[in-house]
């Protein structure tokens, strides 16, 4: 048993590296001049020209709306996306009937099979420039993975308590409530979070394809080989994801 299962995984380990290196060949990636003399000082020179940020008043005051707005977007689209992901989350599990989960899997399967990027390509076109396109691309995406992610809740979800309150006569709704929803509503909880946390960073990439916030600035910066201005922009966003990471880690444990 142990010379089994040692062959198989030295073949798997062949198999990988064999796929790497086919993959290198297939790109034709050049690696060996990454560390070159000359690739060491374009490096280096590329990296001096974002240093020191642009900090003037006028500056910071645009990255600070682009902050902003950028924090509504993925509020709102986290909100609506939780929203929309219960109550497809109910068929998904099965509490409507065969027809019902399988109808629902699938429309939950589209959404996050769609890429966050193509959805905001998608609505960009459909719904114009700005904001709105980035809240409702990250809605989209984010109804399909917070669906499916509360459906698996549901349905490992002991189903007596529910079941206790239909036979006592209470309605199918009260009976969710009271008898399902708490055992679940923390576990939704983190959920929701750890998607808002996602959903901070993709809306500042987003903005790339012209969703707004910060993305949208910092494509507007390098496109114009502002580096110094660009360099604010990141450190803004790191900034705020970190504020956001800790705001989220406090919730997560007054909810727990």
């Amino acid at each position: 048993m142990r010379a089994g299962v040692s062959v198989g995984a030295l073949f798997a380990v062949a198999l990988v590296l064999a796929a790497v290196g086919a993959s290198f060949a297939y790109l034709d990636m050049p690696l060996g001049a990454l560390f070159s003399g000359s690739a060491v000082d374009e490096a280096v020179s590329f990296v001096k020209r974002f240093f020191p940020p642009d900090l003037s008043p006028d500056f910071l005051a645009k990255v600070g709306f682009a902050t902003l707005e950028t924090l509504a977007i993925s509020l709102l689209s986290t909100l609506l996306a939780a929203l929309v992901g219960a109550l497809l989350a109910l068929p998904a599990a099965g509490r409507h009937g065969v027809a019902a989960r399988m109808g629902a899997r699938f429309i939950l399967n589209l959404l996050r099979s769609v890429p966050e990027l193509v959805w905001a390509t998608l609505m960009v076109l459909a719904a114009g420039l700005g904001p709105f396109a980035g809240t409702l691309a990250l809605a989209l995406h984010t109804t399909g993975v917070l669906g499916r992610l509360f459906a698996e809740a549901l349905e490992n979800t002991p189903p007596a308590p529910a079941e206790a309150l239909v036979g006592g006569g209470a309605p199918a709704l009260a009976s969710f409530f009271y008898g399902t929803l708490p055992l679940v509503a923390s576990q939704w909880l983190a959920y929701g979070l750890y998607r808002w946390e996602m959903n901070i960073r993709m809306a500042a990439i987003l903005g790339f394809v012209g969703a707004g916030g910060l993305g949208a600035l910092l494509y507007y910066s390098l496109s114009l080989f502002h580096e110094a201005q660009a360099s604010t922009v990141i450190l803004a966003m790191l900034a705020m994801a970190i504020a956001v990471d800790g705001a989220s880690a406090w919730l997560r444990r007054a909810a727990a």
